[in-house]
């Protein structure tokens, strides 16, 4: 769709949308009655401007950095305008950061201004002070907290001072938007980190104008998006900037209200984590088994035909999975098969719709377009699930450093299975994992590591230019870690990973060496890799020290086979990854199995002895299953 982003930075985005949108509703709150306030476009900029003219009153400069350690709220966007028209860049956490993490992040960031969402939130600040000689002012979001301590006041406080200067007629805030430049930062986002130091994803305004011009779904001031990934998260940022360039409302929420508020707000478009979808997909296969006989084989035959329908539809549109490159007799084959199936169940299919699946729809408030899932692969079964029942999944594939978007499911190239096509402007190579030959393109249909290059990709990691040549070359290529197949669809399907990084289905990013460095630290454990991609918990492969368990066999095929001596390592792991030693609950390693044989080099291990994750997974993809099947039974 053709794009109405003629801003060439965010600050004076922010603007335009106020002027073309002016009253309507921008963001909505949640009160105590479960009713939605809501500020509009010209509201929040107008916050924003006084905000921002405050900030620079404090001694902000332009292209310095502020921090901001919140959850998704009002008061959140409105600092968000407030640190991008003051020239500056802001550098979001939520609230669950630790104090290991602040007193890594404000000091590098070197941010001298803090926001802090609430009382709790500032005294971890406040603990910290001794280790943040740089920060000057620390400013309170919450209406309700309590501005105590030096050099601490509330966001009011400074929006009002903001206010009196641009009523005597100061103007440095518009002298600050025209003087922000294309290159400049918008953001710095750092990784979770685990134990070891986050990096600092440094986004500029091209960036995101870029995402923002591409956005590939047709939206509009008549929509109403859900918010409740952590706004501070890449992907959940776009979305909210999309809105604002659409003249669209967002409506925050979290996970405790999620059901009541796809009620009270009726979205037409939301984007979470595959997590979400898999608890709705499980509440209402839920309420299906709990209900009467009739409602269950009503609901098999209407999900029976909604599937048939909609798998012979995607072949009829090119949208039926392909990664081998069907020859024309499979492909005579399923066309036949699709238009039976059509002739047969249309008909059956608006009526048993009409009857069942339109009253599943109703849980998420009846007028969703469509969602979007991203921050982790969706499963198929969910995946098709709610594509058959109509309400559509947006799949989206995309890192911190792509800002984030690099390929997205449309409308009319939904192929389930794959995360879309690639967004317009980006390049893309599929290289040998092994060798590096470039493999795609031109070959479709084999499997190598994503390297891309185009206008969304991060301009480096902040003050870490040797981890930033790891993974950026200097002629803008970016080695993103991830295995894909090119479709013949002309769509990206992600298959794994070559980099570090475990992305769990929640779209919790865990850095794994440090848990297995704390794992390796027992007496009783040789070798360990962590597991868990798209899966909902952390579990590990362990090699354990043979000589610690001589009673219970001779070999590693024989302790490997010993429920005791897997008993044994799962008490070590615990011991190893708990909260005392700084690991947050969802970087504990819930299931392990024992390994047969030590991982060797030139099979397991590089000749510098490193872990190929993307070997060993493949290599034990049985036992890593059978860790999440047996828990899922």
């Amino acid at each position: 769709m053709s794009s109405n982003v003629t801003a060439n930075n965010l600050a004076k985005l922010y603007y335009d949308t106020a002027q073309k949108y002016g009253d309507r509703p921008a963001f909505g709150t949640r009160n105590k009655n479960k009713e939605f306030e809501t500020i509009t476009f010209r509201e929040v900029y107008d916050a924003g401007v006084a905000l921002a003219t405050g900030l620079i009153e404090l001694g902000l400069k332009a292209r310095e950095h502020v921090v901001i350690l919140s959850e998704n709220r009002k008061e959140w966007i409105i600092a968000d305008y407030g640190v991008l028209l003051s020239g500056a860049a802001d550098v979001p956490r939520g609230t669950d950061v630790t104090e290991g993490d602040i007193r890594y992040i404000i000091p590098h960031s070197d941010a001298k201004i803090v926001f802090v969402e609430n009382d709790a939130t500032l005294r971890k600040v406040q603990n910290s002070l001794k280790h943040l000689q740089n920060v000057s002012h620390i400013i309170l979001m919450d209406p309700q907290g309590l501005a105590t301590g030096d050099k601490v006041q509330t966001m009011a406080q400074v929006i009002a001072r903001g206010k009196q200067l641009r009523d005597s007629g100061d103007k440095r805030v518009e002298e600050r938007v025209l003087d922000i430049k294309p290159e400049d930062l918008f953001t710095i986002i750092y990784t979770s980190g685990t134990t070891g130091e986050p990096k600092g994803v440094m986004l500029t305004h091209a960036n995101m104008l870029s995402q923002l011009r591409n956005i590939p779904i047709d939206i509009g001031p008549q929509d109403r998006f859900l918010s409740i990934l952590p706004v501070w998260h890449s992907f959940e940022r776009v979305f909210q900037m999309g809105t604002v360039s659409r003249g669209a409302a967002q409506y925050y929420t979290n996970i405790r209200n999620i059901r009541e508020d796809l009620a009270i707000v009726k979205p037409t478009f939301m984007a979470s984590a595959p997590r979400l979808w898999e608890n709705i997909y499980q509440g209402i296969q839920s309420k299906i088994q709990s209900g009467s006989s009739v409602k269950k084989i009503l609901f098999k035959m209407a999900y029976a035909c909604a599937l048939e329908v909609q798998r012979a539809l995607h072949f009829f549109r090119g949208n039926r999975l392909d990664t081998t490159g069907r020859n024309v007799l499979v492909s005579a084959l399923m066309a036949l098969r699709s238009f039976i199936a059509l002739i047969l169940l249309s008909i059956p299919n608006l009526i048993l719709d009409a009857i069942v699946l339109r009253k599943i729809r109703q849980a998420t408030g009846g007028r969703m377009r469509g969602t979007v899932s991203g921050g982790g692969a969706l499963p198929f079964h969910i995946d098709e699930f709610f594509n058959a029942i109509g309400i559509p999944l947006f799949e989206g594939y995309g890192l911190t450093e792509t800002s984030p978007g690099l390929a997205f499911r449309t409308p009319n190239h939904l192929v389930i299975g794959s995360v879309g096509p690639l967004f317009p402007q980006l390049e893309i190579r599929l290289r040998d994992v092994e060798n590096g030959t470039i493999l795609y393109p031109p070959k479709k249909g084999v499997k190598g590591e994503i390297h891309v290059r185009g206008p969304q990709i991060m301009k480096g990691y902040y003050k870490r230019p040797d981890i930033t040549a790891k993974v950026l070359t200097p002629d803008g290529w970016f080695n993103t870690g991830d295995l894909g197949i090119m479709t013949y669809n002309n769509t990206l399907k992600i298959v794994g990973r070559t980099k570090e990084t475990v992305v769990l289905l929640n779209g919790e990013n865990v850095e794994p060496v440090p848990i297995e460095n704390k794992i390796a630290q027992s007496p009783f454990i040789d070798q360990v890799m962590v597991v868990g991609q798209d899966q909902k918990y952390l579990a590990a492969l362990i090699l354990p020290v043979r000589d610690k368990f001589t009673d219970y066999g001779a070999t590693y095929e024989e302790l490997a086979a010993n429920q005791t001596v897997r008993e044994k390592i799962m008490e070590q792991v615990k011991e190893a990854v708990n909260s005392e030693n700084g690991f947050k609950s969802f970087e504990r390693v819930a299931d392990v199995r024992l390994l047969p044989k030590a991982f060797e080099v030139g099979d397991e291990l590089s000749a510098k002895m490193s872990i190929k994750r993307h070997v060993i997974s493949e290599k034990y993809h049985s036992v890593i299953d059978s860790m999440y099947s047996e828990k899922a039974n």
